[in-house]
């Protein structure tokens, strides 16, 4: 088996370590400046430098940049401890760049007295002026030639808090016609009287950015500074600060970094959905952050095996969301206990089963590993099963509930339904069914088959809970793209089915006591997560990701196709009117068309042309689709695409895979180029 291959800072400090650089030492860090929630991109790097200090037994730091006391809070500080740990970030204490103000006031004074530093007396906009541009070097500040002695008198003024907020600023001296426009005389101090969250009132004058993180570093003894790609052009001041200053020099590195799509990650951005309410809070579960992410039941082994999956390059990318919510499935597919629950309750008696008598029945925890056991689940005369479940006129693939039809309910009995109840609305309000005492268990001793298997939950048993079906916050790809020049242009694409609750849901008995972030599946619905709303008699689930199709064990798993009109069953009232009826492949003056997004696309086995995609189009589970689109496109590129869908096309077999829609597109071969229902939520019709 070949070793894995590294990545480029894999193999730099691979390098330093063969060498002798830094006497074989690794010590990285991860320094967040306190002034909002970490978001999946902070994760990257966490992942990236903890993971380095542990793979070469090194060191890793969590150090704050608490240089802004404006914008920090305890609150960012306690967030940023606990999702550090919580991805697996291993740090002795936490660190802070205000431990280090004293230090970096000598070290001012010292390029003070070297000539490398002066007081500026421009305000903001003249300083903007005298800078320059991209193509035109920036003139020199009036107040540049001043003396040593002069700047370290003014420079101690400002400490003492003897001048205004704003007033004057501590720059360094170094050229104001470089190329780079980091180097042309950049701040180090600015007067800002505002109280430290940490400090307190020690301190009225506050270190930049970048006069700080050379020094930071080099007063912890960090050997590899990674940051990401933006600050590549800050690298030159980096250096020229510690140079001048003699001291211990770490080697900046860069990287690429983390971007998704249908996700914004600016803090500015994300403060903004905060405090104008968009959301319910930072830990949102519909937020990018780590805490968001963690409340709506995303795991740390996920996460980190999303960022180890996308790897370290410099490459700047943007990564479908797709990848990340699939790696969530696949982890919690392997961990999460079964679990039964109706969030569309549909009332069901089993006539012919003894009133008052209940049985337990046995069910797989977990049928990906044998050792997760069984449990003991309920049965008695009324049950509750999926509204979704139940179709009055079956349509010839529906191979769930119908008049006549029988089906087999998970772990207990073959069930026909003999009659249907309606209200005076005309909506079925309860189904009546016989039971098979022979099949229990879910087999027939006759040997005889049935191809629908429902999840299902006893009446009587039933606990109440609320369900919060959460999908993404964004409906474009990129948001606000399309809506460039536009004040917050991202909050025109919100999507507006991001949140749906359900008050009314039925679960099984033994999730009645369930703890907050405990994660199960639902089955045949998706991943859920006791919320932290939940308490003893009022249980709340979070939608973590909805089920692949793929996971389903059954050809039932998928959800329905829409109705057609169908030979009335005996005992059966005329159904009320439905959603579009199924139409013959060529007669398109009938076609329904409603946008989706694909969330997985493979290859078919023996078919060069075919795809087999997964696409959401806003049922709660997505569709199964065989497209002759290979050709065009790889299966990766398709994954996040927004494309239409004709729904009401009869269900098709395509090399054994019943394929339940059409994909539209133009052109032909690899020439074809699919059609775009724009930036709308999955579900929507298109004209």
């Amino acid at each position: 088996m070949s070793e894995p291959t590294l990545n480029f800072i894999e193999e730099i400090v691979e390098a330093d370590i063969t060498s002798g650089k830094w006497n074989g030492r690794v010590q990285t860090r991860f320094p967040p400046e306190p002034n909002g929630y970490l978001h999946v991109g902070h994760a990257k790097s966490i992942v990236l430098n903890s993971g380095l200090a542990r793979k070469y037994k090194g060191q890793f730091n969590l150090r704050f940049d608490d240089t802004n006391p404006a914008k920090e809070e305890q609150e960012y500080v306690d967030s940023i401890i606990a999702d550090v740990k919580w991805l697996g970030g291993e740090f002795k204490e936490p660190l802070y760049a205000s431990d280090y103000f004293e230090q970096m006031y000598v070290w001012a004074e010292k390029l003070i007295q070297k000539g490398k530093a002066y007081v500026c007396d421009l305000n903001a906009e003249d300083m903007r002026t005298y800078r320059g541009t991209l193509d035109k070097p920036g003139s020199d500040s009036p107040f540049r030639s001043r003396s040593e002695t002069e700047n370290l008198e003014l420079f101690r003024k400002m400490r003492a808090g003897e001048f205004a907020a704003g007033s004057r600023t501590l720059r360094a001296k170094i050229d104001m016609a470089s190329g780079n426009m980091n180097l042309r005389d950049p701040v180090m101090y600015r007067i800002v009287k505002e109280p430290h969250h940490r400090q307190g009132d020690t301190w009225c004058i506050y270190p930049s950015y970048d006069w700080a993180h050379g020094g930071e570093d080099s007063l912890e003894q960090i050997t590899h500074s990674i940051c990401t790609l933006e600050f590549e052009n800050h690298r030159p001041l980096y250096d020229w600060f510690l140079n001048e200053l003699g001291v211990y020099h770490p080697q900046q590195i860069e990287f690429a970094k983390l971007q998704l799509t249908y996700t914004v990650l600016s803090k500015r951005n994300l403060l903004k959905l905060v405090k104008e309410n968009y959301v319910s809070g930072w830990d949102d579960p519909r937020m990018p952050t780590i805490s968001g992410m963690r409340r709506r039941g995303f795991t740390s082994e996920a996460l980190r095996a999303f960022c180890e999956e996308v790897g370290v390059t410099k490459n700047e990318s943007v990564i479908d969301l797709g990848r990340l919510e699939n790696s969530v499935r696949n982890q919690l597919n392997a961990t999460a206990h079964r679990r039964m629950a109706v969030i569309n309750p549909l009332k069901v008696v089993v006539t012919n089963y003894p009133a008052g008598q209940v049985e337990q029945m046995e069910v797989q925890n977990n049928p990906e590993d044998p050792s997760a056991g069984v449990r003991s689940v309920p049965f008695s005369r009324e049950l509750f099963i999926e509204r979704d479940d139940f179709m009055e006129e079956p349509s010839k693939k529906f191979f769930r509930l119908g008049p006549g039809r029988e089906v087999r309910l998970r772990g207990a009995y073959f069930v026909t339904c003999t009659n249907v109840v309606k209200g005076a609305d005309g909506a079925v309000s309860e189904l009546h069914c016989t039971y098979d005492p022979a099949s229990k268990g879910g087999n027939s001793p006759d040997g005889r088959k049935v191809k629908g298997t429902m999840h299902w939950v006893s009446a009587a048993h039933a606990v109440n809970a609320e369900v919060r079906l959460f999908d993404r916050l964004f409906a474009a790809e990129a948001p606000g793209k399309a809506h460039e020049g536009a004040e917050f242009p991202f909050l025109k694409d919100l999507n507006p089915k991001s949140l749906e609750v359900i008050g009314n849901a039925k679960l099984e008995p033994s999730l009645a006591s369930v703890k907050p972030g405990e994660r199960f599946q639902f089955e045949r619905l998706g991943y859920f997560t006791v919320d932290l709303d939940a308490k003893a008699g009022a249980q709340v689930f979070n939608r973590t990701v909805a089920l692949k199709d793929a996971w389903a064990k059954e050809q039932d798993d998928a959800p329905a196709a829409p109705p057609a009109p169908a030979k009335k069953e005996k005992k059966v009232e005329a159904a009320p009117a439905g959603p579009a009826a199924e139409i013959e492949f060529g007669d398109f003056t009938k076609v329904s068309l409603k946008a989706g997004r694909v969330l997985a696309a493979v290859k078919v086995e023996k078919a060069d042309k075919l795809l087999k995609l997964e696409v959401d189009l806003g049922e709660g589970a997505p569709r199964t689709i065989v497209s002759g689109i290979a050709e065009a496109f790889a299966p990766e590129s398709l994954i996040g695409r927004n494309v239409v869908v004709v729904v009401n096309l009869k269900p098709r077999a395509l090399k054994g895979i019943e394929s339940r829609g059409m994909i539209l597109a133009a052109g032909s071969g690899k020439s074809l180029s699919l059609i775009n229902p724009g930036d709308v939520a999955p579900g929507s019709d298109v004209k």
